[in-house]
């Protein structure tokens, strides 16, 4: 939390007492307010999609595994293992997708010149 930041403020909280009873204390309760400002992409859709449509050089799923390893992280608490699983993941992606573009690229040049298949 940061000092003066009006988004991390505590969120005021308002008890409500159904009971028909004045003479009754309303019970207790606890708000927790759950900072959810900063998610960690875990990149496992991306790592899916290269595992099943752009696998070259099984890079899709070498980042599926770093995709999982990350999520697995983030479940724990472990922001700073999921951060560098994360960035893996996405730098193994970037590859998968980036060489299977160029492959596919290179596969329809070719067929159009006719120096591939008939």
């Amino acid at each position: 939390m940061v000092k003066g930041d009006p988004d991390s403020a505590p969120v005021p909280s308002t008890v409500v007492c159904i009971n028909s009873d004045p003479d009754s204390a309303p019970m207790p309760s606890t708000v927790v307010s759950i900072n959810s400002d900063v998610i960690q992409p875990d990149y496992v859709a991306w790592s899916t999609f290269n595992t099943v449509f752009m696998n070259s050089c099984c890079l899709g799923f070498i980042a599926y595994i770093y995709s999982v390893k990350s999520r697995d992280r983030k479940m724990v608490g472990d922001m700073i293992g999921a951060q560098a699983h994360a960035s893996t993941a996405k730098t193994l992606n970037i590859l998968a997708l980036t060489i299977s573009v160029i492959f596919y690229i290179m596969l329809i040049v070719l067929h159009r010149l006719k120096l591939l298949g008939s």
